[in-house]
C-alpha cells in the first residue's frame, strides 16, 4: 500500500455543489455510528497497538483518536455558531500542534472515546432537529475565506468520520489486530 493510500484511504474530500436531504441523513447517521465503531474496533487493545502510527511518519492511534474527538468538539461548536449568528466567522487551530500536546499524546484512548460518545450524542440531537433552510446556514473558515453551508460541514465530518476509522480499521488489518 503506497503512503498517499495510507493517508487518504477513502480519497480526499471532494465538495459537491448541494446535497439532497437523503444524503445529510446519511451522513448524520455515519457521524452518529463513529463513536460506537471506534469503541467495537478498539476494545481490547493495549498501549503497544494505541503507540503504534497508522502510517510512517503519522499520528500513533492515541493521538489520532484524541484528533477525532478534539475536531468533533470544534465542530459541534462551529455547527451551534452558524445556526445561532449571522455567517460567524470560527476560530481555527493547529490540529498538528494539538496532537503533539501532552494530553495528545498520553491521556488514555477510553477519555476520549467517552468524549467522543457523549459529544456525538448532543451533535447528532442537534443535527437531526434542523430544519432543511437551516442547512444552507453558514460559517465562514478565516484561513481561507470560505464560506461553508451546514449540509457542506455534515457531508465534510461524515468523510472525517470514516477517513479516521478507516485509519486505524486498516492498521488492525495489516498487523492481523482483528
Amino acid at each position: 500500500m503506497d503512503l498517499e493510500q495510507l493517508r487518504y484511504p477513502i480519497g480526499e474530500f471532494r465538495f459537491k455543489d448541494s446535497y439532497s436531504l437523503a444524503e445529510v441523513k446519511s451522513n448524520i447517521q455515519i457521524i452518529s455510528a463513529l463513536p460506537s465503531r471506534f469503541i467495537n474496533l478498539l476494545g481490547g487493545w493495549d498501549d503497544e497497538k494505541y503507540n503504534t502510527p497508522y502510517r510512517p511518519d503519522g499520528w500513533t492511534i492515541r493521538q489520532l483518536i484524541h484528533h477525532v474527538a478534539d475536531s468533533h468538539i470544534n465542530a459541534y461548536t462551529r455547527c451551534r455558531l452558524a445556526l445561532t449568528e449571522d455567517n460567524p466567522v470560527i476560530k481555527p487551530y493547529d490540529e498538528a500542534a494539538w496532537a503533539e500536546l501532552p494530553d495528545g499524546k498520553a491521556a488514555q484512548v477510553e477519555l476520549s472515546l467517552q468524549l467522543m460518545r457523549y459529544v456525538h450524542l448532543r451533535w447528532v440531537l442537534l443535527l437531526n432537529s434542523m430544519q432543511e433552510a437551516e442547512l444552507a446556514r453558514t460559517y465562514t473558515h478565516p484561513a481561507t475565506g470560505r464560506v461553508f453551508r451546514m449540509d457542506e460541514v455534515i457531508a465534510n465530518y461524515a468523510w472525517h468520520s470514516e477517513h479516521h476509522y478507516q485509519h486505524a480499521f486498516q492498521l488492525a488489518v495489516r498487523n492481523n489486530w482483528q
